[in-house]
């Protein structure tokens, strides 16, 4: 077992999870979303797909005993344990632009997007490489009749976790988040251990 490690507020992490290892992610304080992405060790062109995971699991609220697939239509990642069981596969990674969207009177800031790049770098992993991620704890409702998406606080309360087996050998980005609405308006860290 790993000690615990520690994402600081608005930045992000990347690291190597060897197959049958479990990553634990903690939301120390609550309400605070955590971007996970996930690419094969031996091939990062591999990568998780929100697409083919909704696919095979056949639902978009994943949780304890589904499976994160990857572009391959291999499993990367299971979810083994959740004690949130809200979390959202819909949408990418904030950016510059997404803060010049959405948060034009704020001061602009790289987001998940540039903290994981610079974050996966070392292994050559690019701003084209960086799919949707997997956005632990984030509420994303969606409305039944219309499809209108809402981007409402977390549910996470402080302690919640996830964790994640790997199924392959994986390169894993990981974020404390930086968008306004998605944490409730304010940031927090992120903790995460391997076992």
């Amino acid at each position: 077992m790993s000690e615990m490690q520690r994402i600081e507020p608005r930045s992000g992490v990347a690291f190597e999870l060897r197959a049958g290892q479990v990553l634990r992610v903690f939301d120390p304080d609550g309400s605070q979303v955590s971007d996970l992405l996930a690419y094969a060790r031996d091939d990062v062109r591999e990568v998780i797909s929100n697409g083919r995971t909704f696919d095979y699991e056949e639902t978009i609220k994943l949780t304890a005993g589904n499976t994160l697939w990857s572009n391959r239509s291999r499993p990367m990642l299971e979810i083994v344990e959740d004690t949130v069981g809200t979390h959202d596969f819909l949408l990418t990674p904030c950016s510059t632009a997404t803060f010049e969207h959405f948060y034009p009177d704020k001061p602009v800031h790289r987001g998940c997007f540039g903290n994981l790049a610079e974050a996966l770098a070392p292994w050559d992993i690019g701003e084209d490489d960086i799919p949707c991620a997997f956005n632990l704890f984030m509420n994303v409702p969606v409305d039944g009749s219309s499809g209108r998406l809402t981007v409402d606080p977390p549910l996470s309360r402080a302690g919640d976790h996830i964790a994640l087996e790997a199924k392959m050998d994986c390169v894993i980005g990981l974020t404390a988040c930086s968008a306004y609405a998605s944490n409730g308006g304010s940031f927090k860290p992120i903790d995460y251990r391997i076992d």
